[in-house]
């Protein structure tokens, strides 16, 4: 369960809600030169980055969602898979625009293990959605929402939206509230709003401004206690 925005105003900003299991996911928050990632621990015993900002301004974030049988995992030079491809792009391997070639001609699947569609950004504010199975959109709005529900086809996933799960809409409304004066401030609020709580929390949630070339993160809810790490 994880909520990402972008908002376009004269700061780009990029909100994102890490919100997971510990009884299923290993997790720790890596800073490095060129990186800022929530690190999740494979069975490789390494720390990956699906989850972080680079530098030169690219942010991807998976997301977890239900899978459909388009995307299953198959072994393709011809395929893919979502989180090798948003590895490649928060470590910088590879560019928005080449990212969003990629997804023109390559299909798309699932890793082994996760089921999960991303949100991919850069300094410029354009955003990229891909869902595995489904297909992508480009866009450069101003804000673009993403949750644990398909965008691009609802009612795939309507049937397994969970009961009082409104973080969607919430935050829908709240971002069409602001006006280009959107700030660090109004993203922690927005981000404050949608938090989770028992075993799905909230872990970290952190906001970029790429004006400032900055990221600022809290950890477990604890809004009123915010670290910064600046590239």
């Amino acid at each position: 369960m994880c909520t990402r925005f972008v908002y376009n105003g004269i700061d780009k900003i990029v909100g994102f809600n890490f919100d997971i299991d510990l009884s299923v996911w290993d997790h720790t928050v890596i800073t490095e030169e060129n990186r800022f990632y929530i690190g999740i621990k494979m069975p490789d015993g390494l720390y990956h980055s699906f989850h972080g900002v680079n530098k030169n301004g690219n942010v991807g974030t998976l997301l977890y969602v239900h899978g459909n049988e388009n995307a299953k995992y198959i072994d393709s030079e011809d395929c893919i898979t979502i989180s090798e491809l948003t590895e490649k792009f928060i470590k910088a391997e590879i560019s928005f625009d080449e990212a969003l070639d990629i997804v023109k001609k390559k299909r798309i699947i699932y890793a082994p293990d996760a089921t999960m569609q991303v949100m991919l950004s850069d300094k410029k504010g354009r955003v990229l959605i891909i869902e595995p199975g489904i297909g992508y959109r480009y866009e450069q709005e101003n804000f673009s929402l993403i949750t644990n529900y398909s965008i691009l086809k609802p009612d795939i996933t309507k049937p397994y939206i969970v009961s009082g799960d409104t973080r969607y809409e919430v935050a829908k409304k709240l971002l069409a509230g602001y006006d280009k004066d959107f700030s660090v401030n109004d993203a922690f609020k927005v981000l404050k709003s949608v938090s989770q709580k028992d075993l799905w929390a909230t872990r970290v949630s952190f906001v970029y401004s790429t004006e400032k070339n900055k990221v600022y993160y809290v950890l477990n809810n604890d809004f009123s206690n915010v670290f910064e790490f600046q590239f």
